[in-house]
């Protein structure tokens, strides 16, 4: 389902700032792997991420979502395969529109745009469905203002939206990293059932090893901006916090010093 090949991208070359972000990673998702991507900071998870959403060019390589190579393509054209939710529960919605208003949006990604936008009684009754999955009484909230959400509920309409259309690959870029534990678990219990349902291929970025370890069918670790660590099945469900970490400084020759994924 995503292929990428060999991508390279530096930051700021020949310059005192010049950052090798990613250097010749290569990976490859089959249709309906759950990947979840840990790493220290610096390590290229988020510019992986970018990179296949089309953020910026890459240096060298290729990336390919169902056959189709996209490398080239702007970031708004591979927005019709691409479902994302960002770290920032601010992103990925229209603050100053209702909450049905999102939605309807949200049913129309990968359509030509026209002057009509409105929403029929059969899509209100279907958006009205959608939301009482949640469980956060967003479904008698359809007229507020999607700014007026809580940072959980906000985040919890930007999973729905950008699953709507159950889209080739979604990427989750630490998506409940802005929350409190107890709303952050609710997201995540959320996003395995929106994921597991849909069967949706999905690359989701976290900080938190325990989290790398319940969710999804396979696990990679990047460093310095290459995969050193890849499992999958019957070993992923079987390793500890430890063994990842037996596995990471047998693969880097380095020690995990992030706080953040050693507290995790």
């Amino acid at each position: 389902m995503l292929r990428i090949e060999n991508i390279s991208k530096t930051f700021f070359p020949g310059t005192i700032n010049e950052k090798r972000a990613l250097q010749h990673l290569s990976l490859h998702l089959k249709p309906g792997d759950f990947v979840t991507v840990i790493g220290g900071n610096g390590a290229g998870k988020s510019t992986m991420l970018n990179a296949v959403a089309g953020v910026f060019p890459i240096d060298g390589g290729k990336i390919i979502i169902d056959g189709e190579d996209i490398t080239n393509q702007a970031e708004h054209k591979r927005a019709k395969h691409i479902g994302r939710v960002f770290q920032d529960p601010m992103l990925g919605t229209a603050g100053g529109m209702m909450i049905e208003e999102n939605l309807a949006i949200a049913s129309r990604r990968g359509k030509t745009p026209g002057l009509g936008w409105s929403f029929s009684n059969e899509q209100h009754d279907h958006f009205v469905e959608l939301l009482k999955e949640l469980d956060l009484g967003l479904e008698n909230r359809m007229t507020a203002k999607v700014g007026l959400l809580s940072g959980g509920q906000r985040q919890a309409l930007t999973l729905l939206m950008a699953t709507l259309k159950r889209p080739k690959l979604l990427l989750l870029d630490e998506h409940t990293a802005a929350l409190d534990p107890k709303t952050a678990e609710k997201v995540l219990t959320l996003t395995d059932k929106i994921v597991s349902r849909d069967n949706l291929t999905t690359l989701m970025i976290t900080h938190n090893m325990r989290d790398a370890l319940r969710f999804g069918n396979r696990l990679i670790m990047l460093h310095n901006g290459r995969v050193i660590i890849d499992v999958e099945g019957e070993e992923k469900k079987h390793l500890q916090i430890p063994d990842l970490l037996t596995m990471f400084e047998k693969a880097s020759g380095d020690a995990m010093t992030s706080d953040r994924m050693l507290l995790g």
